[in-house]
């Protein structure tokens, strides 16, 4: 075998160490917060995340979503998702809700629920709670996961100043990198330039040095002849 196929051959054999232990891993699961205003008259996603915190450990979760509107004191049944199969509770959201969370799986880790045609009548509190029963060898241990999300709908949506202030932000990082892009470029530009420049005076000094010894020289042979 050449020094080249070795080379190679310590080359690839990481790459293909770590493409067998990519195989081998499963998406990260991250708990973010679901989005509070939503649209009149559209989609609006109710966001319920709730990770396992041994996540080598098989487990069965079920879902149960709960609505208590702006005017009403007491949560009641909304949506449950359970051994992949889903009801819709409450009659005001009958044919308007459906399965927004894990697919094919009983382990559940995202129980979140889309809401078709949003109306004012929307707004209120929803509460997810999670049951999950992590499956060890030798027992089972059962757990629970709340979520509440207080919704307001609107006409359109509106930014906020937050939203806006970052939004500029990134224009500004943008422009000020190309700026000193453009910078760095001329920067470099002159003193590549200036270094050529430099180079050619000193191959024309050497250039004239060699010329005039052996100019020199030729005219000491020419005396000595």
């Amino acid at each position: 075998m050449s020094a080249m196929q070795e080379l190679l051959l310590l080359l690839l054999l990481p790459l293909a160490l770590l493409a067998l232990q990519a195989s081998r891993c499963h998406g990260a699961c991250v708990e973010v917060d679901s989005d509070t205003e939503a649209v009149a008259n559209e989609g609006f996603k109710l966001g319920c995340i709730s990770c396992k915190m041994r996540g080598e450990v098989p487990a069965i979760a079920s879902v149960n979503w709960y609505f208590k509107a702006s005017d009403e004191d007491e949560f009641s049944p909304l949506y449950s998702y359970e051994e992949k199969t889903s009801a819709i509770n409450d009659p005001r959201f009958y044919e308007r809700l459906d399965w927004n969370g894990s697919k094919n799986t009983r382990d559940l880790q995202d129980g979140s629920i889309y809401i078709l045609n949003v109306t004012f009548n929307d707004t209120g509190t929803y509460l997810c709670i999670f049951s999950r029963v992590l499956i060890y060898s030798n027992y089972e241990f059962h757990t629970n996961d709340s979520k509440t999300i207080v919704l307001n709908v609107v006409p359109r949506l509106t930014r906020g100043l937050a939203s806006i202030l970052s939004e500029v932000m990134m224009y500004v990082s943008i422009i000020g990198l190309q700026l000193w892009l453009v910078v760095e470029m001329i920067y470099c530009y002159r003193k590549i330039a200036a270094a050529g420049e430099e180079a050619l005076r000193e191959s024309a000094a050497e250039y004239l040095a060699i010329a005039s010894e052996s100019k020199d020289n030729c005219a000491g042979v020419q005396v000595a002849e």
